[in-house]
């Protein structure tokens, strides 16, 4: 019998906060996710495809008493080790215990369930699986049906289908009453909601947003099985439940340790190594096995619960993927960090940038312009190669259009690395700066000393750009100036911050402040990265002004805002984030702030106990904590997960990489020719670069003027109102820039130097003039 049907206009994902994540280490193409003591979002057959929303359990007996697991809320998780993604969890209510073992098969594309009920004998478990197979809740279709002799739920959609079946030995079923129905209309929760029990036996159900339940004995194994048929994935499951759940089980134990002895662990206090072990796990887990060196940057959709969004967090995030593989470099999983570097490679766009984000097999979900996203890929190359760890991986040509993106669009960024704002910003400056120094070692001839020139002349506008002084907000902070958030496009040349305003994105009533009153942590990576020292007045300065605005102080310890105003987390209810809302506290900055400590001579061990103890129930790492009051009715807890991701791959990334900085007395990922060039010190300019989009108005005495062009071009210029006018052709960097030098050295402040250009491909001249200011050299 067909279920009665209603269209559903709103289906939503599970809950984002996972109490953990796994997968095998097998030829088994699936990964699971566990959330309220539940299995929620289950990945196949790559790790940007979710495929059900949940399968969770509901526990009633024949009287009208019945309560949904996942909503009880009284459960513990734990793993063998820190480092196994095998799950037990334990449910309490005080007529029952529900015992749960999850693990997936390692050469099947199945999980599996092992269950025991234990406590008031009346009461029975019923399955509750929701489908979303193919990411798609608009067109899948459930039935009830048996497979060789033994009842199973079924779902099907497009090119995918799923079979879940269960037994209590190797030789009979266990499913007795079971049904389709379609979500919020007649599925089995709304069945025990209305009735009580279950009443509904349906056959099928569909198209549409469909659930699956089947009543089941006091223990059983269960087996979600995924396939390109129902059929298919049947076979498999059944196939699954032929061996001992103990046997699947001990496998998953045996690998994992396996991998976990590559990986180099350090001296640390009990509780940061267990979270080292797991923080390495959860990197592992989140890569793919098709697309090899694929990791996404979380196993789950920002509020989840009240989401619909196909994307999520689902998907390859350039910048997340080599801050990632920065991490196995650290724990010395690099063959891992080859595979990131590979598919970085067979990824990047023939312009040599990468999209913002994109599905595994390359395609965009956003296609904003991030430039640290065509930084990071480079110095993931030359980390792999300071450690003599390339092999054969041929990166030259990857690094070279790489450095000819920077060098065409920066130090503009179409985005900064919160995926907002253009402008020029600190974070993205000092990882595209330390992309050409560090790359220009892939590099030989005018293509390397272009690439030095450029990173030496950002390096030292950078202050000129992004530091203001004398404000109305240093003033009531108590500093000289700060480092800004961004410095808006249009005011590059004249740095004039206080003249623009940046709109704040994700509120509902954006702010629209000065560019002169944002600021943000994103300066810290000037020390990271070795452009600045960490006792520098104006990093010193810049530290005092995050600390009084964007710091917050939580029971587990500070964590800090990304920038005052920040729109992206729960509204001030607690209700979840909804296209506006309020930013929270992001542990992984204190981790960055950790890095600032190190580099200051101090122990930054407090960071690392601070970002342990901000970690949910299964010890993960999340995106966001709550930083307000508490709202126990959305689980909210001043210091503690809040509900957009957990885990953030970034944050465990970063956890990582500060616990290797601490034993090395240096970040672990700090680019090392950079820090060489220019240890933390501004460098002293001799030539001066015009172009290809900073156009300066001023060239102290002394410098050689180096104009850089997109296109080849005859430069026509003279002094002092055209006077003594010379002819230059550009000559060819080999990265399609085009470079003259100008011999001005000789001009004194006060003097002027003029120039327009010819184009010999278009045969037309330049329609604009062009004047610099010879000043002091002072």
């Amino acid at each position: 019998m067909q279920a009665p049907s209603a269209k559903f206009p709103h289906p939503t994902w599970a809950h984002a906060g996972k109490d953990m994540v796994g997968t095998s280490l097998g030829s088994s193409r699936l990964w699971f996710t566990i959330a309220e003591g539940i299995v929620t979002e289950v990945y196949y057959p790559r790790i940007d495809i979710p495929q059900i929303r949940d399968l969770g359990f509901i526990i009633a007996d024949k009287q009208g008493f019945w309560v949904e697991l996942r909503r009880l809320g009284n459960y513990r998780i734990s793993l063998p080790k820190p480092y196994v993604p095998a799950v037990e969890i334990v449910h309490s209510h005080p007529r029952f215990t529900f015992t749960l073992q999850v693990c997936p098969s390692q050469r099947r594309d199945v999980l599996l369930l092992r269950y025991r009920l234990e406590g008031d004998e009346s009461l029975r478990a019923y399955a509750l699986l929701s489908a979303r197979l193919g990411g798609d809740a608009e067109n899948n279709l459930a039935s009830v049906d048996k497979h060789n002799g033994r009842r199973v739920l079924w779902a099907e959609q497009g090119p995918f289908g799923l079979a879940l079946m269960a037994c209590q030995d190797t030789e009979a079923g266990a499913f007795e009453r079971c049904s389709a129905g379609y979500l919020e209309t007649s599925d089995g929760w709304q069945d025990f909601y209305r009735h009580g029990r279950m009443t509904w036996e349906y056959d099928s159900a569909g198209p549409g947003a469909v659930s699956l339940m089947g009543e089941l004995p006091k223990q059983a194994t269960l087996a979600l099985g995924f396939g390109t048929s129902k059929e298919s994935a049947a076979t498999l499951a059944m196939s699954s439940l032929t061996e001992d759940f103990s046997e699947v089980w001990g496998a998953q134990c045996r690998v994992w340790e396996a991998w976990h002895k590559n990986c180099h662990l350090l001296d640390l206090p009990h509780n940061l190594q267990r979270m080292l072990a797991l923080s390495g796990m959860v990197l592992k887990v989140h890569g793919d096995r098709t697309y090899c060196g694929a990791t996404v940057a979380s196993l789950a959709i920002p509020w989840g619960e009240d989401s619909q969004s196909r994307g999520g967090y689902h998907l390859v995030w350039c910048r997340d993927l080599v801050e990632t593989a920065g991490a196995m470099v650290a724990l010395g999983a690099l063959d891992d960090a080859r595979d990131v570097l590979c598919y970085l490679i067979a990824t990047q766009q023939a312009d040599g940038h990468w999209f913002q984000n994109q599905w595994l097999g390359g395609n965009a979900l956003w296609q904003g312009i991030q430039l640290d996203e065509a930084a990071f890929p480079v110095l993931l190359a030359s980390a792999l190669h300071d450690r003599g760890a390339l092999g054969s991986i041929s990166c030259k040509d990857m690094v070279r259009r790489a450095l000819r993106f920077i060098a065409h669009e920066g130090p503009l960024t179409g985005q900064d690395r919160w995926e907002e704002d253009s402008g020029v910003n600190t974070f993205t400056l000092a990882v595209a700066i330390a992309a050409l120094v560090d790359g220009s070692t892939f590099l030989d001839g005018e293509a390397k000393e272009f690439v030095l020139l450029l990173a030496d002349n950002w390096n030292a506008c950078l202050e000129e750009w992004t530091f203001v002084t004398d404000t109305s907000l240093a003033e009531k902070l108590g500093v000289a100036g700060y480092y800004i958030r961004i410095m808006p496009n249009n005011v590059l040349v004249h740095a004039d911050a206080q003249a623009e305003h940046v709109l704040i994105k994700n509120r509902a009533h954006a702010p629209d402040l000065p560019a002169e009153e944002q600021i943000s942590t994103d300066f810290l990576q000037l020390v990271r990265f070795g452009l600045r020292l960490a006792k520098d007045p104006r990093i010193l300065d810049s530290l005092k002004a995050i600390d009084q605005i964007l710091k917050i102080e939580t029971p587990n310890g500070p964590v800090w805002h990304r920038y005052n105003g920040d729109g992206y987390g729960e509204h001030a209810d607690g209700s979840g984030f909804d296209g506006a809302g309020f930013g929270r506290g992001w542990p992984l900055l204190t981790g960055e702030r950790g890095h600032y400590a190190l580099m200051a001579g101090e122990d930054p061990l407090p960071y690392l106990d601070t970002m342990a103890a901000m970690t949910g129930s299964g010890g993960l790492l999340p995106e966001q904590v709550w930083d307000s009051s508490p709202i126990p009715e959305y689980h909210l807890y001043l210091g503690k997960p809040s509900g957009s991701v957990m885990p953030l791959v970034w944050a465990h990334s970063e956890f990582i990489k500060l616990c290797y900085s601490r034993a090395s007395g240096y970040p672990i990922d700090r680019p090392s020719t950079t820090w060489k060039r220019y240890q933390g010190k501004r460098p002293e300019i001799t030539r001066t670069l015009w172009g290809p989009r900073y156009h300066p108005h001023l060239v102290r005495s002394g410098n050689v003027l180096t104009v850089a062009l997109k296109a080849p071009a005859r430069v026509h210029w003279g002094i002092n109102g055209w006077k003594d006018i010379q002819d230059i052709d550009t000559r060819d960097t080999g990265l399609d820039i085009y470079v003259a030098d100008l011999s001005i050295t000789a001009l004194k402040p006060g003097e002027t130097v003029q120039f327009t250009f010819f184009w010999p491909d278009r045969r037309i001249w330049e329609n604009t003039d062009y004047e610099i200011l010879i000043i002091d050299a002072g």
